[in-house]
């Protein structure tokens, strides 16, 4: 299972779901005491206040939805543990309990499916607390108190297992601290530790061999027909380049990335002294055909490699431009590429093209779509099929999200200034995020976007891929929700998101969206993203 980690831990494989990004106390649901992880409260609420979880999801036939209603309930009401597990109805079935009563409170977060209910063919008892023996059948089992005793027993164990495991996390923490202390006081401050290395990872670290995929990629035609078919991509360059040709005039210009050369027969024509493309796909054997049909073979200079490898014709230049925006931004890791170039070739007072972009997060309302994609595994030709959804639901999908889903206000996650930004600035994003409803509905998934500047002096150009604007071959990166958020109008969805490289995959994305009462992992890589 591919998973995401958090920023004190970026060698750990799993996720604990009840991990939030902020350090919260949890309050009891029936006192005043407060206690350091969820777990503790329970302990105490089931030892203290007699509290049976698993015989209240058996009785209410709960869910998480029913779980987190309960919580907003009891914080609201103040109703006692025993007129709680006494009382015969569901009082707080309401879909108004779904907003939470305590801000951040822990207790939303706690991963309710984990409850085992008591076994449904289990013989009540008498009374007696004892065993007791069917005599058609021959099986002895627990009378109805005994197993409850004896569930709370288990519950309050699994509890103290629970506590315990933290403890031992927050020691492994501490060791992994202390070892990283002491590198520091043995090598010097300069040192790095495994954490920094791993989000400093950059894709000039791949041989050719192990990033020549990539680059295959972008040799077969077709990528490149939907490309240059993308009329908001690709007249956006354009209108770049050749409105602000007063910039771009007598300058020498890299075309990083260039494929098919459209970008660097736009240079030429804004009037560049000298373009240089540089791609290492073998589409720009193609490209080398394309200018010399286009009579601009002398003006444009192909060079087949990877920058980071390879010396160009000119040392510095005067303009570096570059269409690397990969979905969700920053797949594909090409924006490395454009800042390696940045810092060896661009000369003194020279300019990025693009020069800024911006990551944004948004609501959406699907349900056709989302029962498309997750509810359908419930019934396939009658079977249920529960863990491929699972499965499902840890991969993004790429699709153009119609502009009627769009359910809540947009967030921005993170603004690059490409002119400034280093590889650490986007390698690792995390970022807490807001989100108001602007109506009643249920949120079923959040979706990704980016928009990109081009701040020229003559005339800006700036275009978005949102759900809002013309679509684009990017269109937008939706993360699927295991379970729809209910939201009335002018509610505040708060969360947050953690983006950063794949372990193993440099190219690849780790996506982590956390939300009151879930949180989901997500894996971007070539062989994952669903494009629809």
């Amino acid at each position: 299972m591919d998973t995401c980690d958090s920023e004190d831990d970026d060698n750990s494989d799993t996720w604990d779901e009840t991990d939030t990004p902020n350090c919260q106390l949890t309050k009891c649901l029936f006192c005043s005491k407060v206690f350091t992880i969820v777990e503790e409260a329970l302990e105490h609420a089931t030892k203290d206040h007699n509290l049976d979880l698993p015989t209240l999801k058996r009785r209410f036939d709960m869910d998480c939805y029913s779980f987190i209603k309960m919580i907003n309930y009891l914080r609201l009401h103040s109703m006692s543990a025993s007129d709680l597990m006494s009382t015969k109805q569901s009082v707080w079935d309401d879909d108004k309990y779904m907003k939470p009563t305590l801000e951040d409170d822990p207790w939303l977060m706690y991963d309710f499916d984990d409850v085992e209910t008591p076994h449904s063919s289990m013989i009540p008892g008498d009374g007696s607390g004892g065993f007791l023996a069917n005599a058609e059948n021959g099986i002895v089992t627990l009378s109805e108190h005994h197993f409850a005793e004896l569930q709370k027993k288990i519950q309050a164990l699994s509890v103290e297992v629970r506590v315990k495991n933290s403890l031992l996390e927050a020691a492994a923490d501490d060791m992994k601290r202390m070892r990283a202390v002491t590198q520091e006081l043995v090598e010097g401050p300069n040192s790095q530790s495994a954490g920094d290395k791993q989000v400093d990872r950059k894709v000039a670290c791949l041989s050719i061999t192990e990033d020549q995929s990539y680059f295959d990629s972008y040799a077969h035609f077709g990528i490149h027909l939907e490309m240059l078919s993308d009329v908001v991509r690709t007249s956006s360059y354009r209108d770049a380049l050749l409105k602000n040709s007063a910039v771009i005039n007598g300058k020498v210009v890299l075309d990083l990335g260039c494929g098919s050369s459209i970008l660097s027969m736009f240079a030429a024509q804004a009037g560049a002294k000298k373009v240089i493309g540089i791609d290492q796909s073998d589409i720009i054997y193609n490209a080398m055909d394309i200018l010399r049909e286009n009579g601009l073979e002398s003006q444009v200079t192909l060079v087949k490699g990877r920058l980071e490898d390879t010396v160009i014709p000119e040392e510095k230049v005067d303009l570096i431009v570059s269409e690397w925006m990969g979905y969700f931004l920053l797949f594909e890791g090409m924006l490395d590429s454009v800042i390696y170039a940045r810092d060896r070739h661009l000369a003194e007072g020279g300019l990025l093209l693009p020069n800024r972009c911006t990551m944004h997060l948004v609501g959406i309302d699907d349900p056709g779509r989302h029962k498309e994609v997750v509810g359908f595994w419930d019934n396939v030709y009658g079977f249920r099929m529960s863990t491929l959804a699972g499965e499902v639901l840890k991969e993004p999908f790429v699709e153009v999200v119609p502009s009627s889903a769009v359910a809540t206000s947009s967030h921005t996650l993170v603004e690059l200034d490409l002119m400034t930004c280093s590889t650490k600035d986007y390698s690792y994003i995390s970022s807490p995020f807001k989100l108001e409803a602007s109506r009643d509905t249920a949120i079923t998934a959040l979706a990704g976007y980016f928009d990109t500047f081009f701040d020229l002096p003559v005339e800006k150009v700036s275009f978005t891929t949102g759900p809002l604007g013309e679509p684009t071959h990017w269109k937008q990166t939706v993360f699927y929700l295991k379970n729809p958020i209910l939201v009335k109008k002018g509610d505040i969805i708060e969360g947050h998101l953690l983006c950063q490289r794949h372990k193993k995959e440099i190219r690849s994305l780790e996506v982590c969206i956390t939300l009151p009462g879930m949180k989901q992992n997500y894996c971007m890589s070539s062989c994952s993203v669903s494009d629809t």
